[in-house]
């Protein structure tokens, strides 16, 4: 007991000095003690309160005199509080009464304040979109002029330095939707302007081509005027006195040449000029900048081959006129010319090896195609026209870098063919010359006259020249004219041998070649058809046997005539040689056949119309009448053959040759016309009065052949074209048929000649 009382008053020291919040664990030990603990507890408690009671008490009394004080203080207050409160009420009241005003004023330097943030914070935020908002406006502004690099460029700048800062609004998530739709309207834009140029290259390629065409004409003027111009300087140093006067005329044809030439610089128009190139480069600039540079390239050069394909297809009747080849190769030169301005003003959008590559597929096709639509040509001006076309526009094109020797190769093609059109259209000269001939010598009244034809035909004839005049050439008027036309023939021939890049060699064997297939075919066709024709006659072919033989010798003038217009001399090895000699020669000898023909067709016309009574008695004592004008006939016949040419012993020997061919082959005709009437099948019975008859008639073809119609003749050589006639007629007239049987076989029998078979055949009938 004694031991828990002052535990107690511990407990209690605790509770006076411990914070309530802490009293917890102290009360907790009063349960944990003894049993009783809790009333000893509150018994101790209660002593210790009546004690505190107790010094309070005498507190209180100590200090109640000064309480009392206190209230009596207080009170006094009280009254100085009402007093004091009713003047801060009333201060407060005015305090509030003026502090309304200046609330609402700092309400509103509040409010303003804010809106003054609100303000700063939108300028910052606008000074941060205005430059996005200004380059939208300049795109937009770039895409209605239609500058559409410049506006892939403000594109670019949007996205990667403007549109960033301010990617948190709407209307950048709306711009940057907008941009790829921008893009893709610009390739489209492009890409339609491209297709627009491509349209437009494709219309104007025709114009493009023939300024080129124009102008690489005018720069080879240009240099053949200042080639002259070189060679007039050097002849200046040479012949200065002499070719003053020359000199000057052609220093002046020279200045106008070149006053022509500015001129025409100044009129023809430029690739550049004709058609505006920027869309190309645009569309190349704004797909390079998309990184779609390949696609537009393959795009690019796909559209010009199909372009080139439709080029150069050309039309169906191109081969009628030579505008159809020129509007061919004007489009043709346009469209390299575009690609060669594309290649040398664009980085890989055209490279050298696709030109090439394209160049050569349509120098393949034009070659094809000229081919083709030049075999169709007929006419040699038109064939002509097309190769001077062909020459401009090679030269054209080897201006640009395009290799043209394939199209060089070509015209000797074409010349073979131009050729054939001349040889055409001379074949029809040649026929119109030979049908307006009258095949008579040439008759001049006068000096005059004379000069002109030989003016035309290198004709020389002492022997005539020194007859006086009027008189007449030999030759029949188409031998002049031949001779000019062969002589234009050449002409014509060179024209196409120009501008070839050749040299004079080559031209003057192409001349000759050309010149000898004239003759040699062309000529001499016409000549064996003439010779042909029903309407000659003999007297025609003679003429024309005589005009023959100086056309052979006007060969040799027309050889001088090709070396002086090719500067090569007949003595050079390679030059080749005339050999049209043997188409007069061959003409003459078809004329000398056909003369022996119509002699012999003559005489059957004679033999036809005899009408012999072969049961006559006795003869009528004179020859029969078909007979005597046969002979007559042959007598004026064979005095046209004293017109063909003499002047020389061999025109002599082969006009005698001639005749006496023709005399023995009419004369040998005759005799076997006259045996086959006596053998013919049909006629059963002769008598002997028709053997004399017939004896008389073969008497007067013997005084004929004996009379020597054609001189030359040795002997009695032309009447042994009727001996096999006269030992039969002789055997049957004297009746000696024991001779004939007793000498048969022998060579010194008097009817050697006679066939048995033809004597028995004659002596059944």
């Amino acid at each position: 007991m004694a031991e828990s009382l002052p535990e107690h008053d511990r407990i209690l020291q605790e509770i006076e000095s411990t914070d309530t919040a802490c009293v917890g664990p102290t009360l907790r030990s009063v349960y944990d003690d003894q049993p009783n603990a809790h009333q000893k507890f509150m018994e101790k408690l209660d002593a210790c309160i009546r004690n505190h009671d107790r010094e309070i008490e005498k507190m209180c009394n100590f200090h109640h005199q000064g309480f009392v004080d206190a209230i009596t203080e207080l009170l006094k207050v009280r009254a100085d509080a009402e007093k004091l409160k009713v003047q801060v009420t009333d201060t407060n009241r005015r305090l509030q009464d003026a502090g309304k005003e200046v609330i609402a004023q700092t309400e509103e330097i509040i409010r303003c304040r804010v809106q003054q943030r609100n303000i700063t914070t939108v300028v910052e935020k606008l000074q941060l979109c205005l430059p996005v908002l200004e380059m939208y406006s300049k795109l937009k502004e770039q895409m209605s002029v239609k500058r559409y690099y410049s506006a892939l460029k403000t594109m670019e700048q949007l996205e990667n330095l403007y549109l960033p800062r301010v990617s948190q609004y709407r209307f950048c998530q709306i711009m940057m939707e907008n941009l790829p739709k921008l893009r893709e309207e610009i390739k489209e834009i492009s890409m339609s302007d491209l297709k627009d140029f491509l349209e437009s290259i494709r219309k104007h390629s025709d114009r493009i081509g023939e300024t080129a065409m124009k102008q690489a004409q005018q720069q080879k003027t240009f240099s053949s005027a200042l080639q002259k111009q070189n060679n007039v300087n050097y002849g200046r140093n040479m012949h200065l006195g002499r070719n003053r006067i020359l000199e000057s005329k052609n220093e002046i044809t020279l200045k106008r040449t070149f006053e022509d030439e500015d001129e025409h610089d100044e009129e023809v128009l430029t690739a550049q000029d004709l058609v505006d190139f920027s869309p190309v480069y645009r569309c190349l600039h704004i797909y390079s900048v998309l990184g779609d540079g390949e696609i537009f390239e393959n795009y690019y050069r796909k559209q010009r081959r199909k372009q080139a394909r439709l080029v150069l297809q050309p039309q169906s009747s191109m081969h009628e006129t030579v505008e159809g080849y020129r509007r061919y190769f004007s489009q043709i030169v346009g469209f390299f010319v575009v690609e060669d301005h594309i290649l040398h003003v664009t980085q890989g959008l055209v490279t050298r090896t696709y030109t090439d590559e394209l160049w050569n597929m349509a120098l393949s096709k034009i070659i094809a195609v000229l081919r083709t639509h030049s075999s169709y040509c007929s006419d040699p001006d038109l064939v002509l026209e097309l190769k001077n076309l062909i020459v401009v526009f090679a030269d054209t094109l080897q201006g640009y870098g395009f290799p043209v020797n394939r199209l060089f190769d070509l015209l000797f093609e074409i010349r073979d063919q131009y050729n054939e059109t001349l040889l055409k259209k001379w074949s029809g000269l040649f026929r119109d010359i030979f049908e307006a001939d009258n095949y008579s010598p040439i008759p001049v009244a006068n000096e005059e006259e004379y000069r002109i034809v030989i003016s035309k035909f290198p004709f020389q004839d002492p022997e005539l020249d020194k007859q006086s005049f009027p008189k007449k050439l030999p030759m029949s008027q188409s031998v002049p004219q031949i001779y000019m036309q062969v002589k234009e023939f050449i002409y014509a021939s060179l024209k196409f041998s120009e501008s070839l890049h050749r040299s004079s060699t080559e031209i003057d064997d192409m001349l000759r070649k050309s010149t000898n297939l004239l003759l040699t075919r062309t000529l001499s066709s016409c000549l064996q058809n003439l010779i042909k024709k029903p309407h000659i006659g003999l007297t025609e072919l003679v003429q024309i046997i005589i005009n023959t033989t100086h056309l052979e010798q006007a060969c040799k003038y027309l050889e001088d005539f090709i070396s002086n217009i090719t500067n090569i001399s007949q003595l050079t090895v390679h030059t080749a040689r005339l050999y049209g000699l043997s188409t007069f020669k061959d003409a003459r000898h078809a004329a000398e056949g056909e003369i022996y023909t119509k002699l012999n067709q003559k005489i059957d016309e004679f033999i036809q119309i005899a009408d012999y009574d072969w049961t006559m008695s006795e003869s009528d004592g004179r020859a029969s009448g078909y007979l005597m004008d046969l002979i007559n006939f042959l007598r004026s016949t064979f005095q046209v053959f004293t017109h063909l040419p003499h002047n020389n012993n061999d025109h002599a020997a082969m006009s005698g040759k001639v005749a006496q061919t023709a005399c023995m082959s009419a004369c040998q005709h005759l005799s076997m016309s006259l045996m086959q009437m006596l053998l013919d099948s049909e006629l059963k019975q002769i008598s002997m009065g028709a053997i004399q008859q017939f004896n008389l008639d073969v008497i007067q073809c013997e005084l004929f052949a004996s009379s020597e119609p054609v001189p030359g003749f040795q002997g009695d050589t032309l009447q042994l074209a009727f001996i096999d006639l006269r030992q039969l007629l002789d055997l049957f007239m004297v009746w000696d048929w024991s001779t004939y049987l007793a000498d048969y076989g022998q060579a010194t029998s008097k009817y050697l000649r006679v066939n048995p078979s033809t004597a028995l055949t004659l002596l059944e009938k």
